[in-house]
């Protein structure tokens, strides 16, 4: 893959070979952003995990960075009202389904009673394919669509380890104040730590790494602040 120039400079203030706390790491990411618009701050984590494992959960950071989600909601008679009331931007059921079906997609995540689950499991190869399908382990299939729905509103993420064990989760922007994206950094680095395997070897953790959009990757001290 070629860099610009910009990046090219960029990375020439960077050892490959050393690691930084995570003061350094952002005052790096901070100083070494070039582009035009706020960058958003990038976490890496590199995991010591079978391939048959996933580390998944959700949580919410310290520190808000994005706008406020479209949340949809699927669900009936009085939990349908109860999605309302909390502040769902669209509520229904087989209307939604159908609508879904249809092509419409102007949502940002979903929220699922237990009891829809039979109608929008049909929208798997739709909502699937782009990460919006809810899932018990996410918190989206619930019955408490009010808590389920306030912490979306409070800006709760999910992390999710890909095929090569690699956590990646955006953590804030580069216009933030280094002690917020230090929080959001330690919170996130804190939650993936606690979903250690019973059965991992050695270290869980390999290598922790944290970017901007456009900038290169700064390798961040396993034990450093």
């Amino acid at each position: 893959m070629k860099h610009g120039k910009k990046y090219r400079e960029a990375l020439k203030n960077v050892d490959r070979f050393q690691t930084y706390t995570t003061d350094q790491a952002i005052e790096l990411v901070k100083k070494l952003s070039f582009a035009k618009f706020d960058e958003t701050v990038e976490l890496s984590m590199n995991l010591n995990v079978k391939k048959s494992t996933t580390i998944r959960d959700t949580l919410v950071l310290p520190h808000q960075f994005k706008s406020e989600k479209k949340i949809l909601v699927f669900a009936k008679g009085d939990k349908a009202e109860e999605a309302r009331k909390a502040g769902a931007a669209y509520v229904g059921d087989d209307d939604l389904v159908e609508k879904i079906r249809g092509g419409w997609l102007d949502f940002d995540v979903a929220v699922a009673t237990p009891d829809m689950m039979k109608d929008v499991g049909k929208l798997g190869p739709i909502l699937g394919r782009r990460g919006l399908m809810p899932n018990p382990k996410t918190q989206t299939v619930t019955f408490d669509v009010t808590a389920a729905i306030n912490e979306l509103k409070k800006g709760r993420v999910e992390f999710r380890s890909d095929k090569t064990g690699v956590v990646h989760l955006a953590v804030g922007k580069v216009s933030m104040e280094p002690a917020q994206l230090k929080e959001n950094i330690s919170a996130v680095i804190g939650e993936v730590e606690r979903k250690r395997p019973s059965d991992t070897k050695g270290e869980f953790v390999k290598t922790i790494a944290v970017s901007s959009t456009m900038g290169p990757g700064i390798k961040i001290a396993r034990d450093g602040e």
